[in-house]
């Protein structure tokens, strides 16, 4: 004898080899050998046998239409021997009650399992709003595939241009799109911004890495809301005019320097910082915004900054104007150059020059004060910086190596095209600013702390440099304490101290009291946020790293092994993984072969060539 039975929701035939009344041994057509309860046994048949058994029942089933044997069903729940009986208008075979237990069951929309064998028919209204949800389904999927067809044919379907930003940075898996999506990269074996790209939706490799950023981090939009400024008492006017050194792109320009000569013989060295704090209280609109974006993002050819343009100019230390600035002046020796005294000021003072790297660096180097070439604007101003900031730097006790100077890169885009220029870090320009800079954020920090005010300090202690609302010592820097102070046009951080050091200066109550939770806040958000812009800039310069590959047509470069297959291009700050190394020691010098550029995927393939004598390389 052989049985019908249901198992795991499907159905299956087997022999009977015993029968226990409430278990049975079974042989299936293979010739497993299982147990199953009795309970699961829907029917019982001699022929056919077990191999034809279910293909037929199967076809028979086929031509039961569900509408119909739904209208045959009574409005309670009734077994599926009864409803076969019904449709078929006399005691069913095997094979008929077979075909009807089938229907019932592949078509859970028309009838609602209730039991082994057992169902009801679905109430109208319950069957039409089903039959409308299957509908629905249909449509959505036959969509979906005319979607994917498409995109395999690379043709942008017209309904995905409203949502690739979604698609490319946000895919949601639950939507027609993303589904039709991942179903065509899985066919043509691309990412979804590969073969968005290949569609023509992608036209600027560009754009694709910047709308990444700021959809994830700018979801608003970079444009500013108006601001007000607040207003502010009237600020003495410094005796001292001042110049700042900056790169030739910068225009928050927010520190400059002055030089003045005592009656006693010795110098009054000035740093002078632009004080948007005093425009800018807590909580005012600018704050607001400042604490959102918490600092200006990078990146070659362009920036977002922090503060909008109209504050901006409002404080930028520009030249032949007399601005709002937060000075500190440090009495000099003549003959020794120690610092003898500090002195700080909230006032204004004139801005006389802009100095700018590209034009001073030729002219203030370490070369030209070797010879004693003095022969350009501020020449003796500069000369006596340099002669200062060397002192300081020896004094903290870290003197400079030239034998192991670094090279800064300068990433100049204009009309879409990129030059690399490469600048030795450490230079008399670079020192001299640092040093200052070092100086004012170590005595501010000094000062508030003595003054009993919190502010927010940069600490390095055993290697880990962490922010921290205690002056603690810096010890990379090699000082006592340092904060971030100087760039309050550019650094929510800065501005958020130089609020601390005004009002310590007027003698007010701090904008910040202690163990005020704006300022643990104002740390995590801006660390967490330091960190993203700092990595979208990399990843923006290895972008235009890669085009200027492109754009120079390179095919083979040099580069310098720096660990297992890992890379870095003599010409440019562009390091790349190339598999085919052989294993090499570090500052290897080897000739590669560039044969394939991803702008998208950031990435260049590469072939190892030869090793290259020092000789040759150098």
């Amino acid at each position: 004898m052989n049985i019908l039975y249901e198992e795991d929701g499907t159905f299956k035939v087997g022999n009977i080899m015993t029968d226990n009344t409430t278990s049975l041994q079974i042989e299936s057509a293979s010739g497993k050998r299982s147990k199953i309860k009795a309970t699961n046994v829907m029917l019982r048949f001699g022929q056919p046998g077990l191999n034809e058994f279910l293909p037929q029942a199967e076809a028979l089933a086929n031509g039961i239409e569900a509408e119909f044997l739904w209208e045959c069903c009574p409005s309670d729940e009734f077994g599926f021997e009864q409803i076969s009986a019904e449709y078929f208008g006399h005691p069913p075979s095997p094979l008929e009650a077979a075909a009807a237990l089938i229907r019932l069951h592949s078509a859970p929309i028309y009838f609602h399992k209730k039991g082994k064998g057992r169902y009801r028919a679905a109430p109208p209204d319950v069957l039409k709003a089903a039959l409308a949800g299957a509908e629905k389904k249909r449509q959505q999927l036959a969509l979906q595939a005319r979607y994917t067809e498409q995109l395999c044919r690379f043709e942008l379907p017209p309904e995905f241009a409203e949502h690739l930003p979604k698609l490319l940075y946000q895919p949601d898996r639950n939507t027609l799109e993303v589904k039709a999506l991942e179903a065509a990269c899985t066919a043509t074996q691309l990412t979804a911004a590969h073969l968005l790209q290949r569609c023509g939706a992608l036209p600027s490799s560009h754009d694709y890495h910047l709308h990444k950023f700021l959809f994830e981090n700018f979801p608003k939009g970079i444009d500013f809301p108006p601001v007000d400024l607040a207003a502010w008492d009237e600020l003495p006017l410094a005796s001292a005019t001042a110049f700042s050194i900056d790169d030739a792109t910068t225009t928050e320009i927010d520190d400059a320097f002055s030089v003045e000569q005592l009656a006693n013989g010795n110098w009054r060295i000035g740093v002078h910082i632009a004080a948007p704090a005093l425009g800018l209280p807590r909580d005012s609109s600018g704050d607001q915004i400042a604490a959102q974006r918490l600092s200006t993002v990078y990146m070659p050819g362009r920036k977002i900054t922090m503060l909008p343009d109209s504050v901006v100019q409002a404080f930028t230390l520009c030249a032949d104007r007399i601005c709002p600035a937060l000075s500190m002046y440090n009495e000099v020796d003549a003959a020794t150059l120690e610092i003898l005294s500090h002195e700080s000021r909230v006032e204004r003072i004139h801005i006389a020059a802009n100095l700018r790297h590209d034009t001073l660096e030729p002219l203030f180097n370490e070369d030209t004060l070797a010879a004693g070439k003095l022969d350009y604007p501020y020449a003796p101003e500069l000369k006596l910086l340099w002669d200062l900031v060397q002192k300081l730097e020896a004094q903290r006790g870290k003197p400079s190596d030239n034998s192991t100077q670094q090279i800064d890169y300068n990433f100049n885009v204009e009309n879409d095209r990129i030059s690399i220029t490469q600048r030795r870090r450490g230079s008399p320009i670079d020192k001299v600013v640092s040093e200052l800079m070092i100086l004012v954020n170590s005595e501010w920090g000094k000062h508030l702390a003595e003054h009993g005010f919190v502010g927010i300090y940069r600490t390095q202690q055993n290697g880990k440099v962490k922010m921290s609302t205690v002056a603690a010592p810096h010890q990379g820097l090699g000082v006592a304490q340092y904060m971030w102070s100087s760039s309050p046009l550019r650094r929510y951080v800065d501005l958020v101290n130089q609020r601390q050091i005004i009002a310590m200066l007027h003698d007010a109550e701090p904008a910040y009291p202690k163990n005020d939770t704006a300022l643990y806040t104002t740390m995590r958000d801006f660390d967490t946020m330091y960190g993203i812009y700092n990595d979208f800039q990399r990843n923006m310069e290895r972008y235009w790293c890669l085009r200027w590959l492109q754009q120079e047509q390179v095919e083979q470069a040099e580069a310098i092994v720096l660990r297992d297959s890992l890379v870095r291009l003599h010409d440019i700050p562009l390091t790349l993984r190339v598999p085919s190394l052989p294993e090499l020691p570090a500052n290897s010098r080897v000739q590669l072969e560039i044969t394939e550029i991803d702008l998208l995927d950031l990435n260049a393939h590469t072939r190892f060539i030869a090793k290259l004598d020092e000789e040759k390389a150098c």
